[in-house]
């Protein structure tokens, strides 16, 4: 292998080593704009993009659960690598494929040390973001102490209730 493409794939290698996800795509008709916007909004969300020769990314390949042959990457071939926020990446990147329809195509990856098909990465991205999870904790622990606190609140309303009844009893007798 000559000493560049020998560079390529130990990029790569690096980039992949200790990610939480790997997704591979496939991408056209993608102007510099949106090709930017694109990856504006992968870092943001806290991943990266590499664009790939498919020859040395089928050598970075050996040794991980990503199973892809040289069919099955069709057009120009990028990855999506997240080491920390791999759910709201996999969010960004569906975001922007519901906007430039036909132009992106995931074709499977890695998801926390498994391999994933695109139906997979699709279904991870519908998963409640961090605040929403965050959201759903604090609700289901706040619901009982609420709950509690409407009772003791209807107890003691419902004794003023019946002592004002007394009350308004004894004053038309």
């Amino acid at each position: 292998m000559r000493a560049e493409k020998q560079y390529l794939l130990d990029e790569i290698k690096d980039e992949m080593e200790g990610s939480e996800m790997i997704m591979v795509m496939s991408y056209q008709n993608l102007d510099a704009n949106q090709t930017a916007g694109f990856r504006d909004e992968v870092f943001k969300a806290g991943g990266s993009t590499l664009v790939v020769k498919k020859r040395v990314f089928l050598k970075a390949l050996e040794g991980t659960d990503i199973e892809l042959s040289k069919d099955d990457l069709g057009g120009h071939i990028g990855i999506v690598i997240s080491k920390e926020h791999p759910v709201a990446t996999t969010k960004s990147i569906f975001n922007f494929i519901k906007e430039h329809k036909n132009s992106i195509g995931v074709l499977g990856g890695q998801f926390q040390g498994k391999g994933c098909t695109d139906i997979d990465f699709e279904k991870i991205s519908k998963l409640p973001s961090i605040d929403e999870m965050r959201a759903q904790l604090i609700g289901t622990f706040e619901a009982p102490m609420s709950q509690t606190v409407s009772v003791m609140n209807a107890l003691l309303t419902s004794v003023l209730h019946c002592l004002d009844n007394k009350a308004a009893e004894g004053e038309s007798a």
